[in-house]
């Protein structure tokens, strides 16, 4: 097995990461008052990186979980030797459990109208 099967999956992610900065940023700016919208940038930039570190801390935990004694475990440095497709497995049940989390928050979510330099809206703002 090449190392090469996991471009397609690699590239999916970096293209929703991409649209999934630019949407979060969007979110942040039109939700945050005006005083805050620096402070919505930075917790968009820390949740990535938060990301990040869960999904090392899950690599981390499957590797640990997986190989006892003699054992190969799902990621093993020989591709041939280990057991990705558990590992990808775990990896898209906890993304439909965290899409399902998702909508549950975006059917719940009220939208909120930002009020900008103090103006209050009128009827033809809104």
């Amino acid at each position: 097995m090449s190392v090469f099967w996991q471009v397609p999956q690699y590239v999916l992610v970096g293209a929703s990461e991409v649209f999934m900065y630019v949407g979060q940023l969007n979110f942040f700016n039109s939700q945050a008052p005006d005083g805050i919208k620096s402070f919505g940038s930075s917790l968009c930039m820390m949740l990535i990186s938060l990301g990040n570190y869960v999904s090392s801390l899950i690599v981390h935990m499957v590797m640990s979980i997986t190989a006892k004694g003699d054992e190969v475990g799902s990621i093993h440095e020989n591709l041939n030797d280990g057991h990705m497709e558990r590992f990808y497995f775990l990896i898209a049940i906890l993304t439909v459990f965290d899409f399902v989390l998702y909508v549950y928050c975006a059917k719940r979510y009220k939208c909120m109208s930002v009020e900008e330099n103090g103006n209050k809206p009128n009827k033809e703002q809104v």
